[in-house]
């Protein structure tokens, strides 16, 4: 369904302008630039924004999911949309079913960011496209933080979703993540733009939704400034969480990879379970905080060359070989 509010002129639709016009000030990507454009009001306003600054050097990604009935809807009110404002729009269709023991979600960003690198290298641009924009915003920054604090997340999770990003060889930004949702609405109703409501926004069998419907009100009643605070911890969090990377690999230098379990022992246990993360990472292997606090147990326990070590963690498991530990993911058994 397509939404268009009207709202009246004065100071409050001044104010709108100036927070966006600051947000979009201060992004600088590298052009030509490719926006994501779903047709939702947060990507309609973003690009309207950025081919306003940024004329005959924007583009437009529209990814079509087809996992609901209304994603004709939005490709069209996209097309509709990219002739009003002379923006060349690339469409990407995908398939985002999902494997057992995959989530959905993941397999629908697996398949955005296939089709974003496809759209990127489709060579419609006069250059390369070499960046990528999206359309997050504080609110749903303040989800994904809620989020992971629902799931007893660290510092990673914390530090939420970052303002820039590389894969595949390409930069993502959320040049909007200071910019409440609603702003952006009233912004475009200002300018008498429409856009296309996702159904499922509404539906509270989605923890997003519930999130948004319940617990934002409570806490614009509670903390008008929640927004801009949450915002702020996420960011000290991302700060953290760098400065524990350099450590880590700091001391994974010293610890050798794979680590010597006497070198490890030499460590401080936070800074221990600090490197043992990295490396496990790198064997592409996220150990659970029980799976972690084991690994710690058994090091700390292993004062003598005949003590083993066999553990689970993911979907392997590390071992200890002499003087080092090893990870052995799972092998996949032939049908």
């Amino acid at each position: 369904m397509v939404r268009h509010h009207a709202k009246a002129h004065g100071v409050e639709a001044e104010s709108d302008s100036a927070v966006i016009a600051a947000a979009i000030s201060q992004f600088q990507p590298s052009l030509p630039l490719a926006v994501a454009l779903s047709g939702g009001a947060d990507s309609v306003a973003l690009l309207v924004a950025c081919a306003g600054k940024w004329p005959g050097q924007v583009y437009a990604i529209h990814i079509h999911h087809g996992l609901q009935a209304a994603a004709d809807d939005f490709e069209r009110h996209c097309v509709a949309l990219c002739a009003q404002l002379n923006v060349p729009l690339i469409i990407q269709r995908v398939d985002a079913r999902y494997a057992a023991g995959e989530s959905p979600e993941d397999a629908a960003r697996k398949a955005r960011y296939k089709a974003f690198s496809a759209a990127a290298k489709e060579g419609r641009a006069p250059g390369a496209i070499k960046d990528i924009a999206v359309a997050q915003h504080a609110d749903d920054q303040v989800e994904t933080i809620l989020l992971a604090l629902s799931r007893g997340a660290g510092l990673p999770g914390l530090a939420a979703m970052p303002a820039r990003w590389e894969r595949d060889g390409i930069t993502y930004h959320r040049p909007l993540l200071a910019v409440p949702g609603a702003l952006l609405r009233a912004w475009l109703s200002e300018r008498g733009i429409a856009w296309v409501e996702d159904p499922t926004n509404t539906d509270e069998r989605y923890t997003r939704n519930r999130i948004r419907a319940r617990l934002l009100p409570a806490l614009e009643e509670a903390f008008p400034q929640f927004r801009e605070t949450f915002g702020r911890s996420a960011r000290h969090a991302a700060q953290a969480q760098a400065l524990l990377l350099e450590v880590a690999q700091q001391d994974l230098a010293t610890v050798g990879s794979p680590p010597v379990i006497k070198a490890l022992q030499a460590l401080s246990e936070p800074r221990q379970a600090n490197v043992l993360r990295h490396w496990l990472l790198q064997q592409q292997a996220t150990p659970s905080a029980a799976q972690l606090e084991q690994l710690l147990s058994q090091i700390a326990a292993c004062t003598t060359r005949g003590h083993q070590i066999h553990l689970k963690v993911a979907t392997g498991h590390v071992t200890r070989a002499g003087a080092v530990l090893q990870y052995a993911a799972a092998v996949d058994k032939p049908a």
